[in-house]
């Protein structure tokens, strides 16, 4: 196929490859922003708490925390706060906790308590 008079040979060479080039870069940078079907199930448990009293929902967002609840059971992903701050936060939506861990460790009864208070 003839190319139009206006367009040269190398010209039109030069556009495919930044076309391709673009192309490349829009598919890179787009699976790396795009989350993962592991990412949209939600990371591995980290924190768990035992509840007083049965959670009124089965999801809870708590300062950016998604906790998922069953009875008086929750469990959540890891978040970037100590784990008494998110234990304390998770207290004013669920009421006292009886309970927390942290990546299998036990908030200490101390921490507790200033998590229910």
């Amino acid at each position: 196929m003839p190319l139009s008079p206006s367009i040269s040979h190398k010209t039109f060479k030069r556009f495919s490859v930044v076309a391709v080039a673009l192309l490349y870069s829009a598919l890179t940078i787009g699976t790396m922003v795009t989350p993962s079907a592991a990412m949209a199930r939600g990371s591995a448990v980290f924190y768990t708490a035992e509840l007083a009293a049965p959670a009124k929902e089965a999801r809870i967002i708590s300062s950016g925390v998604v906790w998922h609840c069953e009875g008086t059971k929750c469990r959540a992903a890891k978040s970037n706060s100590r784990p008494a701050n998110t234990c304390k936060r998770l207290t004013r939506e669920v009421g006292e906790v009886t309970n927390f861990t942290a990546g299998g460790e036990k908030l200490a009864e101390e921490k507790l308590a200033k998590c229910n208070s």
